[in-house]
């Protein structure tokens, strides 16, 4: 099917409801097989068994900045294409998003603790995810507060777009400044520097999690489609017993 096919609503309803068990199944599996991996794994020379924190705090934290990047992909498709999908992937986003970041906060200030002896410093990493997850609150509450669902949803494709410089900080700040934080491991030019037996249970994690977060999405944007055709269908009955 072409994308363009799933720009309607209903072609979408039909295609997610075929693909979401398959994809659900595939976040279980995955998950099941990525925790077992890392309840497997050894532990680090220098952390212990404290480093398995890594294989849940990592994935929520790609995913907090890929759920953002999502969102500003559809706020461009609010506001140039006029997508007819583009409002509600963008609306249905935002809650998951901004979950997985608050997933991502917790689990660091625990692996912080032991680590560095506190739960919390504003070095550049853990503020600039810290004004993610606020970003992220923040069009969740613009859509509330505008009554009108089409300014709302352009009001918050303009923010989105205007925060989007703060993903490139998340991502180099520590690079950019001295951090508590260590340099990527994962994704660099030269390799990554994660010993294998623990690099592909952290894989496989964040491929369960992914699927994860891309069934969730997809639920919330069929939930999202329906809802709308309810306050359509309610609108009309009250149109017409007013008529």
């Amino acid at each position: 099917m072409a994308l363009i096919d799933l720009a309607n609503p209903t072609r979408f309803l039909a295609w997610s409801g075929r693909v979401l068990p398959w994809l659900a199944g595939t976040a279980a599996l995955g998950l099941a097989a990525g925790l077992a991996l890392a309840f497997l794994a050894p532990a680090d020379y220098q952390q212990g068994d404290t480093v398995k924190i890594m294989y849940i705090h990592v994935p929520f934290a790609w995913l907090g900045m890929f759920g953002y990047a999502m969102m500003a992909a559809s706020a461009l498709g609010i506001l140039v294409w006029r997508h007819p999908l583009a409002d509600v992937a963008h609306k249905a986003a935002a809650p998951i998003g901004a979950t997985f970041t608050f997933l991502c906060l917790v689990t660091g200030a625990l692996w912080g603790r032991p680590m560095w002896g506190t739960y919390w410093v504003w070095d550049a990493r853990l503020t600039s995810v810290l004004v993610l997850l606020l970003l992220y609150l923040g069009l969740i509450a613009l859509r509330a507060a505008v009554d009108d669902p089409g300014r709302a949803g352009r009001a918050a494709a303009v923010l989105t777009l205007v925060g989007v410089v703060n993903l490139p900080i998340v991502k180099f700040s520590v690079d950019w400044w001295n951090t508590l934080h260590q340099p990527a491991s994962v994704f660099r030019m030269d390799g990554p520097t994660i010993a294998p037996s623990l690099l592909w249970p952290l894989l496989v994690c964040a491929f369960g999690f992914t699927a994860l977060f891309l069934a969730l999405h997809m639920l919330a944007m069929r939930t999202e489609i329906l809802r709308r055709r309810v306050e359509v269908l309610e609108a009309r009955a009250a149109a017409e017993a007013t008529a």
